[in-house]
Order: C-alpha cells, then sequence, then structure tokens
C-alpha cells in the first residue's frame, strides 16, 4: 500500500490534521464502520484521501445535532461504503431538513418563552399561576409541557370542553 499523501493515502496523523479531529475520534469512527482504513505493511493505518470528505460528512452532520445513529444509517444508504457525492449530500441532506426544522421550532420555542416560563408545571414560582394556572400542563405529560408545543391557550379550550 503506498504511504504518501500523494500516493492517495493519508496515515491516521496526516488524516486527523487535514480533518480537524483527534487520532481517537478516527479509530472510533473506524470501530463504529463509519470511515474505512487499510493497513501499509508495517501494520500502520492508512486511508484513501476521499475519506476527508466522508469525516467532513459525519463531522456536518453531527453538527447539526444528528446522532451518529442517524449518520450510520445515512452513510449505509451509499453503494459500496464510498464517500458522499455532491448528488449523496443533497438527497441526505434534504431528508434531514424535517428533524432540522423541529429542533429550530424547538429552540425558538426556548428563546421567546426562557425568560418567563419553562413550562414544566411545577408551580412552584409565583410567574406559574399565571402560565399554569391550577397545574393544567400537567394533564399533557411530564416534561416542559409548553416548550414541547403545548399552549396556555390550550388550557383554556380543554377546560372549555370538559
Amino acid at each position: 500500500m503506498a504511504t504518501s499523501p500523494e500516493d492517495g493515502w493519508l496515515t491516521i496523523g496526516e488524516l486527523a490534521r487535514r480533518a480537524g479531529v483527534a487520532a481517537s475520534t478516527l479509530r472510533f469512527y473506524e470501530a463504529e464502520g463509519l470511515i474505512r482504513g487499510g493497513r501499509s505493511s508495517g501494520n500502520q493505518r492508512r486511508y484513501a484521501k476521499d475519506t476527508l470528505r466522508r469525516v467532513a460528512f459525519i463531522r456536518v452532520a453531527q453538527g447539526v445535532g444528528l446522532g451518529l445513529a442517524e449518520v450510520r444509517q445515512a452513510l449505509a444508504t451509499l453503494p459500496d461504503a464510498r464517500t458522499p457525492t455532491a448528488a449523496d449530500w443533497k438527497r441526505l441532506s434534504s431528508a434531514w431538513q424535517p428533524l432540522l426544522q423541529a429542533r429550530i421550532d424547538a429552540l425558538c420555542a426556548l428563546r421567546d418563552q426562557l425568560e418567563s416560563c419553562i413550562g414544566c408545571g411545577c408551580l412552584s414560582l409565583k410567574a406559574c399561576r399565571l402560565y399554569n394556572p391550577g397545574d393544567g400542563a400537567a394533564r399533557w405529560g411530564a416534561g416542559p409541557r409548553y416548550l414541547m408545543g403545548n399552549r396556555s391557550s390550550d388550557l383554556d379550550s380543554a377546560a372549555t370542553e370538559s
């Protein structure tokens, strides 16, 4: 196996430096089946140069909040475990749009309500009596109900329906 970058192969250190990750991250990705490497005659790890694009894909996907299981699932759609092309990226990133939009919406709700109420139904703050009278948000279940999409106006609707 060739060992120089000019021959299309990178050492783990070269790949780590160029990809901006630790060598341990690359070993982890390899153990998880996200990237593939080979071995030199001296049993040193070597990676094809196109692994840089695959690592960039993994990092971008993680950067937008996708977990490794989702990244693995996306990469599994590529034939022969090849590196994503521009067309692959367009297809895969389009599939993530609804997930990303839901996360954006949740963050916007958090931002907009952060100073007033976390919508937990705790009734421990004086303001909770205004936002969640009678702990009505508890009927929707556990967690920060208002941040999960329920609204105090829904309480009024539910009260008139009862």
